[in-house]
């Protein structure tokens, strides 16, 4: 064989054995998957799926494990996988929450564009100015939850009369205090949230009428006021699972007396933020700065809890 030919055969074995990815078909998918998941926002949804999925299988491998244990089918009655992804739940939670430590720059971002740019009616002008300031006090008091629940701070920070040498007087940090208080600020965006989406469901009204009203009602109107009504939708759902979840993090006892209906109602949160964000990045136009949804705060309380 001459030396040509070999240099030919070792090319055709590179190109066989490692460019073999030339086989496989370009993905529409999964480049959407890339361009929504190297997104903050997107990979925080993915990571609430993955939480709060692990924390429902959880219960029912228990429970699984329990009855089996019953029948003679096991010795022992607990699961387990389940404390493996029990464990992996929690580091799941706290790197969505350390990962928020940048929620106040689209916070910041959202405010100046709406001041530009502001929202079509003074109503909604002032309903997403609320929502900004609202994020102003979640972000840094839950910030202060997580460097003080990591013992990354001291119980008490010096007040701004010691600071100027007045007094010696210093701010106690109580971790409960500063996760019950940031979500409260988060259910004040929540319960705005919902007269944003009567304003957003208004303004749809009449751009439908008037849609109908003239001549020209195309498919792609209509395609449009679909996928506009779907969206509207999609936050609602988000929205009602978010609220009882705030009330339930605001309040020192809380509303739920078993977990279960927590990681249920966050779940189906994550799923409809996922499906928001998911068709949102579909879309090939640029979307202008809208109000920023906080990630969800339910992993945040839930560690000050358990």
């Amino acid at each position: 064989m001459s030396r040509g030919s070999k240099l030919h055969t070792l090319a055709r074995l590179n190109d066989i054995a490692l460019g073999s990815f030339s086989n496989v078909p370009s993905s529409e998918t999964l480049n959407h998957l890339v361009r929504y998941l190297s997104t903050w926002s997107g990979s925080d949804k993915f990571f609430t799926l993955i939480q709060y999925t692990f924390k429902l299988i959880v219960p029912f491998l228990h429970w699984r494990a329990r009855l089996q244990h019953r029948a003679g089918i096991r010795k022992d009655a607990s699961s387990q996988a389940a404390p493996s992804l029990a464990s992996f739940a929690s580091i799941v939670s706290d790197a969505r929450m350390l990962g928020r430590f940048w929620g106040l720059l689209p916070i910041f971002q959202w405010m100046i564009s709406m001041e530009r740019n502001p929202p079509p009616t003074r109503t909604l002008h002032t309903i997403e100015r609320l929502q900004g300031w609202s994020m102003l006090g979640f972000y840094p008091l839950e910030h202060l939850y997580y460097l003080r629940s990591h013992d990354l701070i001291p119980t008490s920070i010096p007040s701004l009369s010691s600071i100027l040498g007045r007094s010696s007087k210093r701010i106690p940090l109580n971790e409960n205090k500063l996760i019950l208080w940031s979500c409260r600020f988060w259910l004040l965006y929540i319960v705005l949230q919902f007269a944003h989406l009567r304003e957003d469901r208004k303004l749809l009204l009449t751009r439908q009428r008037n849609l109908r009203k003239g001549k020209g009602f195309s498919a792609e109107d209509k395609e449009d006021l679909r996928k506009r009504w779907d969206s509207l939708g999609n936050e609602l759902v988000a929205n009602a699972t978010n609220l009882p979840l705030a009330l339930h993090w605001s309040l020192e006892s809380g509303i739920f007396t078993n977990d279960i209906w927590v990681t249920i109602l966050s779940l189906i949160n994550g799923i409809a933020t996922f499906r928001g964000g998911w068709r949102a990045t579909a879309l090939p136009s640029v979307k202008a700065v809208e109000s920023p949804e906080p990630s969800n705060a339910a992993d945040t309380v839930e560690e000050s809890k358990y």
